[in-house]
């Protein structure tokens, strides 16, 4: 199964995804990882490269009929119809899942108190955060909300929530 994740920064969209990773012995496919050596070979100008890497990769770890957890932004319908075309390529089921954080002062806090873990990205401003293109969603999907709740928590309903996968 390919589980497409989507959501802004800082709303713990990675966290979750790891989390769920783990829990599912799933791969964790993760956009900022592949575009960062991308960025630091070739400046910011990546467009949808990581992206399309990040397709290619699902593709071949679910030919091998492992379980990708897909974490990314994922803000247009583009990018998640290109996600749910990965699957049905690898024969396979998808399910999406959106990550929000409802109380903008706990989701902006999180964001101006963000580091980076990969150095050769910065975290996004509260503002650029808040100026990004993020279009609603057109297909069924999962919301969760970080709001006032933790990671167990969040995984928790998560989990009752996907079908089963393992």
């Amino acid at each position: 199964m390919l589980i497409i994740f989507g959501g802004l920064p800082g709303t713990g969209k990675t966290t979750i995804a790891r989390a769920l990773a783990l829990r599912l012995g799933a791969v964790h496919l993760r956009i900022d990882t592949i575009e960062a050596p991308i960025i630091a070979a070739y400046g910011d100008d990546v467009a949808d490269v990581g992206y399309r890497v990040g397709y290619g990769v699902a593709d071949d770890n679910l030919r091998l009929g492992r379980t990708v957890i897909a974490d990314s932004v994922n803000p247009l319908q583009l990018t998640r119809d290109a996600w749910r075309a990965v699957a049905t390529r690898a024969d396979t089921a998808s399910i999406e899942v959106e990550i929000v954080c409802s109380d903008v002062n706990v989701h902006r806090r999180r964001v101006e108190l963000r580091l980076s873990e990969i150095p050769e990205l910065n975290p996004s401003s509260w503002e650029q955060v808040c100026g990004r293109r993020f279009e609603p969603w057109r297909s069924e999907h999962i919301v969760i909300d970080t709001a006032g709740r933790d990671i167990d928590d969040c995984l928790a309903e998560l989990m009752t929530r996907l079908p089963a996968v393992a």
